[in-house]
């Protein structure tokens, strides 16, 4: 908020003393009736659907997400307003600190000034709770506190499973703390180039896959990480495709080989949905991962490509966005960070490759980090720990069993000696 000037204010009466700052948060508060005064502050708000526009015109009384991730907005505050009007404005997306929001106080004042005064918000997270008082101050922030910190996924494992040692369908578990387990006997139809996902609440899932053609068949993975038997296969059969939560809860397939861009929706329950067209360059040894806390992407692949695609977090798969960094196939992706993701290691024209690229709590894709570990290729990754990652396996001059952490910045590690079978083109996934 720029432009604003005002003083220090106590408020005392009916057991509570606030303290407001010269931005209208609150400093301090005591007194017995705190909590019961500021719930009922925000009694009787009705919140709205989730506001992605640039422009909008709030009405008092509402409560408003609003998702910057892909442009600022400006709010037009009613032209009119009474003594109790409230309106609380809140960061959807977290994206506040890159797309703020801009408040037109309409003819009114805010805070004691005129609205030839810029009102703006700019801190991820933020929710801004206003009242208006009268015509000297008129609208007055009575809260624009953020939440510092994302919630974590706590104790959230990590699992790879099936893959190219020969084709074998054993799995390995990775502990909250990205130790990896050894061998577990597998289960269904042992194959490679597989993808998979987290779905549900604390579920995961294999998809797809190659042994000595192409397959459909998917294999539901317990919150205990127990893996199940076949189930059968839904859409196009395929391998070398991507697998990436959506919408907190659900999941999605998309692309693979032979080279397609079509996709399958996994519902809450684990249950994949038939093909839905294809949106974006066919293609196939893609990579994909979470990112924003309920949207994912699917990126590089094919013959060399770096593109991607941004999926909404009701599934939507949008059209190709210009690529970032090197173009490579048979790489892999996963969250880190709890709303950020990383693209790692691949293979390029010239050979295997190490880098990686991080991605956004908005879904943009960073340049070229300079690789850490064995440069690899048909390599799988998967988060753990809530809000870590970890790269494993892939083919470097044969297959090999190692892998990489990722720290909560994004950061990679150099190779940890691996642990089970040494093999290419499995998949990764969490579950808890």
């Amino acid at each position: 908020m720029s432009g604003i000037i005002g003083s220090k204010l106590n408020i005392r009466g009916s057991g509570l003393v606030a303290k407001l700052g010269t931005d209208g948060q609150i400093l301090t508060s005591t007194g017995a009736g705190t909590q019961a005064a500021f719930e009922d502050a925000a009694a009787g708000i009705s919140w709205q659907a989730v506001e992605t526009g640039s422009t909008m015109t709030a009405v008092a009384g509402n409560g408003y997400p609003i998702d910057t991730s892909s442009n600022a907005c400006t709010i037009t505050l009613p032209a009119s307003a009474s003594l109790g009007d409230q309106i609380i404005f809140t960061d959807y997306a977290r994206n506040w600190g890159t797309n703020g929001i801009e408040l037109d106080s309409n003819g009114l004042n805010y805070q004691g000034d005129d609205d030839s005064f810029d009102v703006e918000y700019s801190t991820d997270g933020q929710s801004v709770h206003i009242v208006y008082v009268d015509a000297t101050k008129g609208w007055i922030p009575i809260s624009d506190d953020d939440v510092a910190d994302v919630p974590t996924k706590t104790g959230l494992n990590g699992l790879f499973g099936y893959g190219w040692n020969a084709a074998v369908n054993m799995s390995n578990k990775v502990s909250t703390a990205g130790v990896v387990a050894t061998d577990t006997t597998g289960v269904g139809t042992a194959r490679s180039w597989i993808a998979a996902c987290q779905y549900g609440v604390g579920k995961a899932i294999f998809g797809y896959g190659y042994a000595g053609g192409n397959h459909n068949v998917t294999n539901l993975v317990s919150n205990t990480g127990v893996i199940s038997t076949d189930t059968t296969g839904v859409g196009v059969t395929r391998y070398a495709l991507g697998a990436a939560s959506y919408g907190s809860d659900k999941g999605i397939f998309a692309y693979g080989s032979p080279s397609i861009a079509v996709s399958n929706l996994i519902s809450n329950t684990g249950v994949v949905a038939a093909d839905l067209t294809g949106v974006g360059t066919v293609r196939s040894q893609v990579a994909a991962c979470e990112y924003g806390g309920d949207k994912g992407i699917f990126g590089y692949g094919g013959g060399y490509m770096s593109l991607t695609n941004l999926v909404s977090n009701v599934g939507v798969v949008a059209t190709d966005t210009t690529g970032v960094g090197t173009a490579r196939n048979a790489l892999a992706a996963c969250s880190y960070g709890g709303d950020k993701g990383i693209f790692g290691y691949g293979v390029t024209g010239g050979g295997d490759v190490s880098m990686t690229n991080l991605v956004s709590n908005a879904g943009v894709v960073a340049a070229d980090v300079t690789g850490v570990g064995t440069a690899r290729d048909e390599i799988a990754a998967c988060e753990y720990g809530g809000d870590k990652g970890m790269f494993g396996y892939g083919h470097s001059s044969g297959n090999v069993s190692l892998t990489n952490l990722v720290s909560t910045a994004g950061v990679v590690a150099t190779d940890t000696t691996g642990v089970g079978t040494a093999r290419k083109g499995p998949g990764g996934c969490s579950y808890n």
